[in-house]
C-alpha cells in the first residue's frame, strides 16, 4: 500500500498514536517528504482544532517543541483510576530547585545551594533520575562545576511549548513565595 490510499490526516494521526514524545514539524516533514510542510502544519492545526472543538477525550498539543496527543486535563481523574497511579509529584525542595533550574539555566548546584540556603544534591539526583533535569556541561571556573539545564521532559511534564510559556519571576515568586531572583 502507498501514501495515496491514505489521507495526511490518516498517516499524522497514526504517527502521533504511537510516539512516545511530542514529534516536531521538521521530524514531519523528513519522515513525509512527499508532503509540503506547510501542508503538515496546517494539517495538524486542523487536527487540533477538531479535537478542540469535539471535545474528544484526547487533545493535539503544542509541547517540547512538537505535537503530541495527550489526555485531557479535565478527563484526569478518570485516567488516574483507570491507571491507578498518581501523576508526577514533587516535593517542595524538588519543585524549588527545579525552578531555579529553569529561570536560571544553565546554573551550577553552587548557585542553586546560595539561593535555597540548603544541600540539593540528594535534589538534583532525584531530578536528574526523572529526567527533569540534565547536566548541561561544566562552567568555566576553578573546579569546573557541573551545570545543569531542564530537558525536553520537564516541558512536556508542565504543558510548555518552550521555556518562554514559564510564567513571569513576579508571577512564580507572588504564587509560590520562591525567591529566584536572588
Amino acid at each position: 500500500m502507498d501514501q495515496d490510499q491514505f489521507s495526511l490526516r490518516s498517516i499524522l494521526e497514526a504517527i502521533l498514536l504511537v510516539a512516545d514524545s511530542p514529534i516536531s514539524l521538521e521530524r514531519f516533514s523528513r519522515l513525509l517528504p512527499e508532503f509540503d510542510r506547510a501542508i503538515i502544519n496546517a494539517t495538524l492545526k486542523e487536527i487540533q482544532e477538531e479535537y478542540d472543538r469535539d471535545k474528544r477525550g484526547f487533545v493535539l498539543r503544542e509541547v517540547a517543541g512538537g505535537f503530541h496527543l495527550q489526555t485531557r486535563r479535565d478527563l484526569k481523574t478518570w485516567v488516574i483510576r483507570f491507571k491507578r497511579s498518581n501523576p508526577v509529584r514533587l516535593s517542595r525542595a524538588a519543585l524549588e530547585t527545579l525552578a531555579i533550574v529553569a529561570y536560571r539555566q544553565p546554573v551550577t548546584r553552587a548557585e542553586i545551594e546560595n539561593i535555597r540556603g540548603v544541600d540539593t544534591t540528594g535534589t538534583l539526583h532525584f531530578l536528574l533520575d526523572r529526567k527533569i533535569i540534565r547536566i548541561a556541561g561544566r562552567k568555566e571556573v576553578a573546579g569546573r562545576p557541573l551545570l545543569y539545564r531542564t530537558t525536553r521532559h520537564f516541558l512536556e511534564i508542565f504543558g510548555l511549548r518552550d521555556l518562554s510559556d514559564l510564567p513571569s519571576f513576579t508571577e512564580l515568586e507572588d504564587q509560590e513565595g520562591l525567591h529566584l531572583s536572588e
